[in-house]
């Protein structure tokens, strides 16, 4: 619901930005749908349209809200817009999609052979869905070729803050970004992101696999380790688990170290180096290195950030 009001809320917004500024409004926002009554969430909530899809002639920009509940139903539901969103980028549109709307605009097939950004719960299944399509890992916009795409979540406000930068100015941009508290440059979702591994396969010696790095964490694991544990060679063992997981066997022991480390921050007061050395790490400029690498934050700062009470503590 939020993720169809806000852009409206905002795009209105920012045309009384402009009219205190003695400049003319620039968007005409309407709400667009395949009837003159959308109910969501299982009538919880109906939205009116301004037109339905047929009455739209010419627009510059659609905006697809986040869908809900199984992504295949969700697109099934929505199917008629596929044509239509087709139909106006062929004559010119730009296209956007907040959060898990990606998959409606993947379903179009004007995101085969480019980036896109989603919630990042949904990225395995997004992969699955439309392997003709690069996600970007912890992204919270992407841009190409009049096609945009967002992260989880209320990222979709920087997409919609970046879209307001370039059909106005970055003045503007700013103004909103303030008036609604946003932060207009966080570019990445990646501190949000709880690793959760990729285990929706039938590969069992991958989940072996998976399951001994979880419960070791704090051992310095080897890929010749793992694949002898699964009695399997190195090579056909790392080919098997990028297969199974979307990762490599470095990339997948570094992720769930780094998750653990982010639960101690997060709920106990130790402090960085115990909290380095219980997920096997030594080397406390190689640990901070790959821990911003894949959260975006320095150890310090996530602790600071999730955890107020160790956050007091001296170090």
């Amino acid at each position: 619901m939020q993720a169809i009001a806000d852009p409206q809320y905002l795009f209105s917004a920012v045309n009384q930005f402009l009219l205190s500024a003695g400049k003319s409004p620039l968007f005409d926002v309407e709400l667009v749908g395949v009837k003159k009554e959308v109910q969501l969430n299982n009538g919880s909530y109906s939205v009116h349209t301004d037109r339905q899809l047929k009455e739209v002639k010419k627009t510059d920009l659609i905006i697809i809200p986040a869908l809900f509940g199984d992504m295949n139903a969700a697109i099934e539901k929505n199917k008629v817009l596929i044509p239509w969103i087709q139909q106006h980028h062929d004559n010119g549109a730009e296209v956007a999609s907040l959060c898990v709307g990606a998959f409606l605009l993947a379903s179009t097939g004007l995101l085969n052979g480019k980036s896109c950004s989603t919630h990042w719960g949904f990225q395995n299944e997004f992969r699955e869905m439309f392997p003709e399509v690069e996600v970007t890992d912890g992204s919270i916009v992407t841009e190409e070729k009049g096609i945009y795409s967002s992260g989880g979540a209320n990222s979709y406000w920087n997409l919609l803050l970046h879209l307001v930068e370039k059909y106005t100015n970055r003045q503007t941009a700013i103004l909103a970004s303030k008036y609604f508290a946003i932060d207009i440059d966080r570019d990445s979702q990646a501190a949000f992101a709880m690793f959760k591994g990729q285990k929706d396969h039938n590969d069992a010696e991958v989940k072996k696999a998976q399951e001994y790095i979880e419960k070791n964490i704090h051992e310095k694991i080897t890929i010749d380790e793992l694949s002898s544990h699964a009695s399997i060679s190195r090579r056909t063992f790392e080919r098997r688990f990028r297969i199974a997981t979307n990762n490599s066997i470095l990339e997948y022991i570094q992720r769930v170290k780094v998750e653990a480390a982010k639960r101690q921050f997060e709920s106990s007061r130790k402090n960085i180096n115990e909290v380095m050395y219980d997920v096997g790490y030594t080397d406390t400029k190689a640990f901070r290195d790959l821990f911003k690498k894949i959260t975006g934050l320095t150890p310090i700062e996530y602790r600071n950030k999730y955890n107020k009470q160790a956050a007091a503590v001296m170090l």
